[in-house]
Protein backbone atom coordinates (compact mmCIF):
# COMPACT_ATOMS: atom_id res chain seq x y z
CA UNK A 1 0.00 0.00 0.00
CA UNK A 2 1.31 3.45 -0.90
CA UNK A 3 2.51 5.81 1.80
CA UNK A 4 0.00 8.44 2.82
CA UNK A 5 0.41 11.86 4.37
CA UNK A 6 -1.44 13.57 7.18
CA UNK A 7 -1.69 16.69 9.31
CA UNK A 8 -2.47 16.57 13.03
CA UNK A 9 -3.32 19.61 15.11
CA UNK A 10 -2.59 20.23 18.74
CA UNK A 11 -2.60 23.30 20.92
CA UNK A 12 0.99 23.77 22.12
CA UNK A 13 -0.12 24.20 25.75
CA UNK A 14 -1.91 20.81 25.55
CA UNK A 15 0.73 18.80 23.66
CA UNK A 16 3.48 20.52 21.72
CA UNK A 17 6.14 19.46 19.26
CA UNK A 18 8.61 20.10 22.10
CA UNK A 19 6.78 17.46 24.15
CA UNK A 20 6.80 15.00 21.26
CA UNK A 21 10.51 15.56 20.74
CA UNK A 22 11.16 15.05 24.47
CA UNK A 23 8.95 11.94 24.67
CA UNK A 24 10.06 10.44 21.35
CA UNK A 25 6.56 9.18 20.63
CA UNK A 26 3.03 9.57 21.96
CA UNK A 27 -0.44 8.11 21.72
CA UNK A 28 -2.68 10.53 19.79
CA UNK A 29 -5.65 10.18 22.15
CA UNK A 30 -8.86 12.05 22.68
CA UNK A 31 -10.01 12.45 19.08
CA UNK A 32 -13.80 12.72 19.27
CA UNK A 33 -14.80 13.65 15.73
CA UNK A 34 -15.87 10.89 13.34
CA UNK A 35 -14.06 12.25 10.28
CA UNK A 36 -10.85 12.69 12.29
CA UNK A 37 -11.30 9.21 13.79
CA UNK A 38 -11.71 7.70 10.33
CA UNK A 39 -8.51 9.44 9.27
CA UNK A 40 -6.71 7.91 12.28
CA UNK A 41 -8.01 4.49 11.27
CA UNK A 42 -6.69 5.01 7.72
CA UNK A 43 -3.15 5.79 8.91
CA UNK A 44 -0.52 3.14 8.27
CA UNK A 45 2.81 2.43 9.87
CA UNK A 46 5.41 4.76 8.38
CA UNK A 47 2.99 7.38 7.06
CA UNK A 48 4.37 10.91 7.44
CA UNK A 49 2.56 13.56 9.46
CA UNK A 50 2.73 17.34 9.54
CA UNK A 51 2.54 18.54 13.15
CA UNK A 52 0.45 21.73 13.36
CA UNK A 53 0.22 24.04 16.37
CA UNK A 54 -3.29 25.46 16.57
CA UNK A 55 -4.26 28.30 18.88
CA UNK A 56 -0.68 29.58 18.61
CA UNK A 57 0.79 32.83 17.37
CA UNK A 58 1.05 32.16 14.52
CA UNK A 59 -0.83 28.90 14.03
CA UNK A 60 0.96 26.61 11.61
CA UNK A 61 3.06 23.56 10.84
CA UNK A 62 6.09 23.30 13.12
CA UNK A 63 7.42 19.80 12.56
CA UNK A 64 7.16 16.29 11.20
CA UNK A 65 6.10 13.08 12.88
CA UNK A 66 5.58 9.54 11.64
CA UNK A 67 2.95 6.91 12.38
CA UNK A 68 4.66 4.58 14.85
CA UNK A 69 1.69 2.30 15.56
CA UNK A 70 -1.53 1.90 13.60
CA UNK A 71 -4.99 2.55 15.04
CA UNK A 72 -6.15 0.73 18.15
CA UNK A 73 -8.93 1.45 20.67
CA UNK A 74 -8.46 4.65 22.65
CA UNK A 75 -8.55 3.48 26.31
CA UNK A 76 -9.62 6.92 27.53
CA UNK A 77 -13.11 6.31 26.12
CA UNK A 78 -13.66 3.67 28.84
CA UNK A 79 -12.17 5.65 31.75
CA UNK A 80 -14.82 7.56 33.72
CA UNK A 81 -12.04 9.74 35.18
CA UNK A 82 -10.85 10.84 31.71
CA UNK A 83 -12.01 14.02 30.03
CA UNK A 84 -12.39 11.83 26.91
CA UNK A 85 -14.74 9.29 28.56
CA UNK A 86 -17.61 8.12 26.35
CA UNK A 87 -20.26 6.22 28.30
CA UNK A 88 -21.84 5.02 25.05
CA UNK A 89 -18.71 3.37 23.68
CA UNK A 90 -18.81 -0.44 23.71
CA UNK A 91 -15.67 -2.42 24.61
CA UNK A 92 -16.57 -5.04 21.97
CA UNK A 93 -16.95 -2.36 19.28
CA UNK A 94 -15.02 0.69 20.47
CA UNK A 95 -16.19 3.96 18.99
CA UNK A 96 -12.84 5.81 19.25
CA UNK A 97 -9.33 4.99 18.11
CA UNK A 98 -5.85 6.41 18.46
CA UNK A 99 -2.48 5.96 16.79
CA UNK A 100 1.04 6.36 18.12
CA UNK A 101 3.14 9.07 16.53
CA UNK A 102 6.93 9.38 16.68
CA UNK A 103 8.97 12.56 16.45
CA UNK A 104 10.91 12.97 13.18
CA UNK A 105 12.11 16.57 12.96
CA UNK A 106 11.42 20.23 13.50
CA UNK A 107 10.92 22.60 10.62
CA UNK A 108 13.49 25.41 10.52
CA UNK A 109 10.64 27.91 10.38
CA UNK A 110 6.90 27.75 11.03
CA UNK A 111 4.74 27.38 7.94
CA UNK A 112 1.92 29.54 9.20
CA UNK A 113 -1.71 29.30 8.23
CA UNK A 114 -1.22 32.64 6.44
CA UNK A 115 1.71 31.13 4.46
CA UNK A 116 -0.49 28.19 3.48
CA UNK A 117 -3.34 30.50 2.43
CA UNK A 118 -0.94 32.59 0.33
CA UNK A 119 0.54 29.63 -1.57
CA UNK A 120 -1.53 28.67 -4.64
CA UNK A 121 0.03 25.19 -4.59
CA UNK A 122 -1.59 24.63 -1.17
CA UNK A 123 -5.03 26.08 -2.01
CA UNK A 124 -6.70 22.65 -1.73
CA UNK A 125 -5.32 21.74 1.70
CA UNK A 126 -8.01 20.54 4.08
CA UNK A 127 -6.68 22.86 6.78
CA UNK A 128 -8.14 25.73 4.74
CA UNK A 129 -11.58 24.08 4.46
CA UNK A 130 -11.89 22.18 7.75
CA UNK A 131 -10.22 24.54 10.19
CA UNK A 132 -11.30 22.69 13.32
CA UNK A 133 -10.63 19.13 12.12
CA UNK A 134 -7.76 17.76 14.21
CA UNK A 135 -6.62 14.95 11.88
CA UNK A 136 -6.55 15.64 8.15
CA UNK A 137 -5.20 14.03 5.03
CA UNK A 138 -2.70 15.87 2.83
CA UNK A 139 -1.32 14.92 -0.56
CA UNK A 140 2.31 14.02 -1.07
CA UNK A 141 2.88 17.23 -3.03
CA UNK A 142 1.28 19.31 -0.25
CA UNK A 143 3.42 17.53 2.35
CA UNK A 144 6.61 18.13 0.36
CA UNK A 145 5.68 21.76 -0.34
CA UNK A 146 5.05 22.51 3.35
CA UNK A 147 8.24 20.69 4.36
CA UNK A 148 10.28 22.66 1.82
CA UNK A 149 8.63 25.95 2.88
CA UNK A 150 9.65 25.12 6.44
CA UNK A 151 13.24 24.63 5.42
CA UNK A 152 13.29 20.83 5.28
CA UNK A 153 13.93 19.39 1.82
CA UNK A 154 14.37 15.75 0.90
CA UNK A 155 14.24 12.99 3.50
Amino acid sequence: MAKRYWLVKSEPDVYSLDALERDGYTSWEGVRNYKARNNLRAMRLGDDVLFYHSNAKPPGVVGIARVWREAYPDPSQFDPESEYFDADSDRDEPRWSLVDLAFVSRLHRVVSLDNIKADPALADMEVLRYGRLSVQSVTRSQFERVKKSGGRAGR
